[in-house]
């Protein structure tokens, strides 16, 4: 099971949270990207734009932020972070 745990956080409080599941056989990579797009969904949200910054983090730490510089439109929050809490 591969879980995906993304908060919505503005002055260091978490407002809104969600844990993503996904049991398919599929790729990490596609795993995060999928479950990254479904938080979105929920949180009503335009999906973030990867930036060098938020690769490398995700990559050593397996967890990164999003802030407005990772987003188009105007958000009404600090940063979104994804966190990985479970793989196959």
């Amino acid at each position: 099971m591969f879980r995906l745990w993304c908060k919505i956080f503005h002055h260091n409080h978490m407002l809104r949270d969600t844990v993503i599941c996904d049991s398919s056989q599929d790729t990490r990579t596609h795993k995060v990207f999928r479950a990254l797009h479904d938080a979105c969904l929920e949180f009503d949200l335009s999906e973030p734009i990867w930036l060098d910054s938020n690769i490398h983090d995700f990559k050593r730490l397996s967890k990164t932020r999003f802030t407005q510089d990772s987003f188009i439109e105007q958000i009404d929050f600090d940063y979104l972070e994804i966190h990985v809490i479970e793989e196959d």
